[in-house]
């Protein structure tokens, strides 16, 4: 009996001991796995963050600009906190967002349609944020506006000339984001507090990464300059579609900008209503291909040039549906001195942005 005992807590400590031993292998294997989550996220954090390209554009253009938008009084009448540690800003927010046609780079210049040198600023969109951000104006700036472009500072050290019944996209052309911020606060008076710049690839990916764009066209479009041939009525577009769609202007209305224009501000609203329509979060490969499509293609100032700046930018904006944003065009009228070119329609231009200080 005392033997068959002994042979049972031997039995009972050696299966004991295996289950400890599955125990430890399984709980080293758990840690493993968590390290290798940790140290995942860690690299995709540091591969997103590095993605990120910015221009310092407060330090170039320093004080010479327009003022600060003052922030909103609280009901007590004290000054509302732009953010907390546990709240989002809310402060409204002027953003100079430009499309880039730069070449640089094969797939830029495949979707280009050339090889050009240099880059211009084809797409030129004012975001204005009211306080609270749950509400957005949208003012598109046609890129043949002649203007009196400012003075612009160089990396170099040396500044542009002034120059008067310059194309608004001459700025980017001659300056970069430097001038065309400048050029932008010169012609409307209102101060940017933020550039967001995205090139022609990184518009395609993040169309693709959000699984395309579903918008209504009012006419046929045959634009061979574009490569784009669509219908009237509503498709469903891919990356590249949604980028010729962006880029058209010679297959619809009277081939001018203007009409372009109304084209990108349809893109605007789809785009909005595609992130409206999923969820991101449960998703995580498809947010990580959307995080890294837009990371990936951005030039920002230096105020939205980290994963968490824009993170917190994004995290603001949870209140604002697609339906709550206007959008514009600034008011134009033909030059007198080119058919071919707009200015400002005045007093009606001075007066929307008026409303956006």
């Amino acid at each position: 009996m005392t033997g068959h005992d002994e042979k049972q807590d031997w039995d009972t400590g050696r299966r004991g001991g295996r289950r400890s031993i599955v125990l430890r292998a399984a709980g080293l294997t758990l840690a493993g796995a968590l390290v290798l989550g940790v140290a995942a996220t860690g690299w995709v954090y540091w591969h997103l963050n590095n993605n990120i390209k910015s221009v310092d554009i407060n330090s170039a253009l320093g004080d010479d600009r327009p003022a600060r938008a003052v922030a909103t009084p609280t009901p007590d009448g004290s000054a509302s906190p732009s953010a907390t540690a546990s709240a989002p800003p809310t402060g409204a927010l002027n953003i100079l967002v430009l499309g880039s046609d730069s070449r640089s780079g094969a797939e830029n210049r495949e979707l280009g349609g050339g090889s050009s040198s240099g880059a211009r600023s084809d797409t030129a969109m004012v975001v204005h944020l009211d306080a609270g951000r749950t509400t957005a104006t949208v003012v598109s700036i046609p890129r043949d506006t002649l203007v009196t472009r400012p003075s612009c500072p160089l990396s170099s050290g040396r500044s542009t000339a002034v120059a008067y019944g310059a194309m608004f996209n001459s700025a980017y052309a001659v300056g970069g984001p430097v001038c065309a911020v400048k050029t932008v606060e010169s012609i409307t008076g209102v101060r940017m507090d933020h550039y967001i710049e995205i090139d022609f690839s990184g518009f395609a990916k993040l169309v693709n990464a959000l699984g395309g764009v579903t918008v209504t066209t009012d006419e046929d479009i045959d634009d061979d300059d574009s490569h784009l041939h669509l219908a009237a009525g509503t498709h469903h577009l891919d990356g590249k579609q949604a980028l010729a769609l962006a880029r058209t202007r010679h297959g619809i209305g009277d081939g001018s900008d203007l009409g372009r224009i109304g084209l990108q501000q349809k893109l605007v609203k789809a785009l909005l209503e595609q992130i409206a329509s999923i969820d991101l979060l449960t998703d995580p490969t498809q947010l990580y291909g959307v995080a890294d499509a837009v990371t990936g293609s951005l030039t920002t100032d230096t105020g939205l040039d980290s994963l968490g700046e824009l993170t917190d930018l994004g995290e603001s904006l949870k209140g604002l549906a697609a339906d709550r944003v206007e959008t514009v065009m600034m008011p134009v009228v033909t030059a007198p001195s080119d058919p071919n070119r707009v200015v400002a329609r005045e007093p009606a231009a001075s007066e929307l942005w008026e409303s956006l200080r």
